[in-house]
C-alpha cells in the first residue's frame, strides 16, 4: 500500500475490515461445505446465482431507500468495471465447486497459491514492491503447500484444476477490485452492485443450457427446513463476504485481503473435522494438517509484517 493509502485509512479500520472478512470467509466457507456435501445439493453453480441475486437485491432496495448511493446505471458502467465481473464469475464457480470436490485440508493447502498469484499480479499490474523477506516467505508458504499437496491419497484432477483456477481467479478478482475502487462514481457499492448485475443473467443461461439449473430445480431436500435455511444462509453469506472483501480492499491492499482470507482457512478445516466432516485418512490428515499449521504460522507472521508496514 502506498503512503498515500496508509494515510487515508486509519489502522483501525485496516484491522476491522480485515477481521470482518475473515469471519465472514469463514462462515461462508462451513455453510457452503454444509450444502454441497452435507445435503449432497447437485449444482454450485445455481448456489452462486442465488449469492448473486441476493446481492442484487440487498444494494438494490438499500439504494431506493436512499440507505447506500452509487451511480445510476448507463453505458459506462460496463468500461469501468470491466473485467470484473468475468474475473468474479469464474471465481464464483470454481470456488463452490473446488469446495464441493475436495477435502478441506487440501482445499486449504492448494489455496496458498493465491499469495503467489497475487503477489505477481499486484507488482504487474499495481506496479507494486515488495521487500525480500516478504518474497521469500511466499516461497517458503508455496513449498509447504506443494509437500502437502504431494501426500494427498485422494488425489482428484477435477478438484485440483478447480482449486487452481479459482486460486488464479481470486488474486485477479483482488488486484482488478482494489484498481476499481479507485472510481469515485462507481464507489464500493456500485462495484457491488453491477459486478452481480452484469453477471446473474449469463450465469443462469448457462445454468439452464447445460442441464444444472433442472437439476437444482429438481433437487429432493428443497422440502426439509434445515436444508431450505441453510440454502439461505448460504445466500446471504455470499453477499456478506463479497461485501468484506471490497471492504477489506478498500481499507488494505489486495495481498492483505488475500492472506487474511488465508489465515481463516485452518480453523476452518479443523471444525470440520472436529465435527465429522469428510477429510481424510487419519494418518494423511495429520501429514496434512502438520504442512497447514506450518504454512499458517509463516502467514501469520508475514500478515503481521505487511500490516505494520501499510500502517
Amino acid at each position: 500500500m502506498s503512503a498515500e493509502e496508509a494515510a487515508e485509512h486509519p489502522a483501525f479500520l485496516k484491522l476491522l475490515s480485515a477481521l470482518f472478512y475473515a469471519g465472514s470467509s469463514f462462515l461462508i466457507t462451513v455453510v457452503n461445505k454444509t450444502v454441497l456435501t452435507s445435503f449432497s445439493f447437485p449444482s454450485y453453480l445455481f448456489l452462486g446465482i442465488g449469492q448473486m441475486v441476493t446481492t442484487i437485491v440487498v444494494l438494490y432496495l438499500a439504494k431506493m431507500s436512499k440507505t447506500v448511493k452509487f451511480q445510476d446505471f448507463d453505458r459506462s458502467v460496463f468500461l469501468k468495471i470491466f473485467p470484473l465481473p468475468l474475473l468474479n464469475v469464474g471465481n464464483h464457480v470454481t470456488g463452490l465447486a473446488s469446495t464441493q470436490k475436495l477435502s478441506l485440508p487440501m482445499f486449504t493447502v492448494l489455496r496458498k497459491f493465491t499469495i503467489l498469484m497475487t503477489m505477481i499480479l499486484e507488482a504487474y499490474i499495481l506496479r507494486k514492491t515488495f521487500p525480500r523477506r516478504i518474497v521469500y516467505s511466499v516461497v517458503a508458504i508455496v513449498f509447504g503447500a506443494i509437500v502437502a499437496a504431494s501426500s494427498d491419497l485422494a488425489f482428484d484432477v477435477e478438484g485440483y484444476t478447480f482449486i487452481l483456477l479459482n486460486d488464479a481467479f481470486t488474486a485477479a478478482t483482488g488486484v482488478y477490485t482494489k484498481k476499481k475502487l479507485g472510481d469515485q462514481e462507481l464507489g464500493k457499492y456500485g462495484v457491488l452492485f453491477y459486478n452481480s448485475l452484469i453477471i446473474v443473467f449469463p450465469t443462469i443461461l448457462a445454468s439452464a443450457l447445460t442441464g444444472d439449473l433442472h437439476k437444482a430445480v429438481t433437487f429432493r431436500d428443497w422440502a426439509k427446513v434445515t436444508f431450505v435455511i441453510c440454502f439461505l444462509m448460504s445466500c446471504f453469506m455470499g453477499f456478506v463476504l463479497m461485501y468484506s472483501i471490497v471492504l477489506c480492499s478498500y481499507y488494505n491492499s489486495a495481498l492483505t485481503t488475500t492472506v487474511v482470507g488465508a489465515i481463516k482457512n485452518v480453523a476452518v478445516a479443523y471444525v470440520v473435522a472436529l465435527n465429522g466432516g469428510r477429510i481424510c485418512q487419519p494418518l494423511q490428515l495429520k501429514s496434512t494438517m502438520m504442512h497447514v499449521m506450518a504454512s499458517e504460522v509463516l502467514t501469520l507472521i508475514w500478515f503481521l509484517q505487511l500490516f505494520e508496514q501499510s500502517s
